[in-house]
């Protein structure tokens, strides 16, 4: 990564880092939970190389960037607004937006709200959800289920706790039984509530191929020093972004899109979520492809880089 840019942009009251490389076209890259732009280290060198700019910055609330201390401040329309500040601080006009777990329900929205900034989207591992008048929490609610790990997640402090009382464990824990090499229980989803999240997990005896010392290093450090609640926020607001969104009930996303996911990604097991996946030709109407990566799981761009290269730089060029 000889020409990657660490870079600290402020706009609007945010600041945000951002690691940038490469020139030409835009393509931002947006990271999920619990994740920072380092998810992005091998797609930020192959798209740089392959002549595109690319920008992966730390998401409100992670890293190098601000994480406001209202919980109201982690609204989907913050996230795509900063977002399309991205793309204004970095002189630009146009971006092509692609985002893994959380980060592709902000490059989803990102899509539907501003397709004049936006003109393509790629999503990993969530599909696209049109807005609907039901939240998912009040849906989990309906179906009887109370122990879904999002569910745990809405006290403030309480997986907070869980999360930071040894940070180091706790991301080798979430980023190996997320991942495909994982073969207990399904790390994301129904928790035993009295064990916490974690309680399903285990650390690994040797870390996948895939995962190195250097990258749990990176990872603990910076949660260590920042703490895990403004990623968590963003579960807190998903009752007043379903409102917010209500404009934009049903509505498709119209520009070119790709989907992908790893087949033993536990997230394809959600409710709901395999009838997202087999409605996407209809609610994104310029569909290109829809991946599921064979033997990967949660953390496909990091397990199965070279597929997902290939994947996102087959997109690009065919736009």
């Amino acid at each position: 990564m000889s020409d990657l840019q660490l870079n600290t942009l402020v706009r609007d009251g945010l600041q945000m880092r951002v690691a940038v490389q490469g020139k030409g076209p835009l393509v931002i890259l947006c990271h999920g939970f619990p994740e920072l732009w380092y998810s992005w280290r091998h797609q930020l060198q192959a798209l740089a190389g392959a002549g595109f700019r690319v920008a992966a910055p730390d998401m409100r609330g992670y890293g190098g960037t601000s994480a406001p201390p209202s919980v109201e401040a982690y609204t989907r329309l913050h996230l795509v607004g900063d977002m399309v500040g991205l793309v204004r601080a970095l002189g630009e006009r146009q971006a092509v937006i692609v985002g893994h777990d959380w980060g592709a329900v902000v490059a989803w929205t990102a899509a539907l709200l501003r397709p004049d900034l936006f003109r393509a989207v790629v999503g990993i591992s969530v599909p696209y959800s049109p807005p609907d008048p039901t939240d998912v929490l009040s849906t989990l609610e309906t179906w009887g289920i109370h122990d879904f790990y999002i569910q745990y997640f809405q006290a403030p402090g309480v997986a907070e706790a869980e999360l930071e009382r040894d940070v180091e464990s706790s991301m080798r824990k979430i980023l190996h039984c997320g991942s495909g090499d994982w073969q207990g229980e399904p790390a994301f989803g129904r928790i035993a509530l009295e064990r916490g999240f974690l309680g399903n997990m285990r650390e690994p005896a040797t870390l996948s191929p895939w995962l190195t010392e250097e990258d749990i290093t990176y990872y603990a450090s910076e949660f260590t020093r920042t703490g895990f609640r403004g990623g968590l926020n963003w579960y807190r607001t998903l009752k007043t972004s379903c409102e917010l969104m209500s404009p934009w009930r049903g509505c498709r996303v119209r520009q070119p899109a790709l989907f992908m996911a790893g087949a033993r990604d536990s997230v394809l097991d959600f409710p709901g979520i395999p009838q997202l996946i087999e409605a996407l030709p209809r609610t994104a109407p310029e569909l290109r492809g829809c991946h599921l990566l064979q033997g990967a799981g949660h953390w496909v761009q990091q397990e199965r880089p070279a597929d997902v290269n290939e994947l996102l730089l087959d997109f690009l060029r065919g736009l």
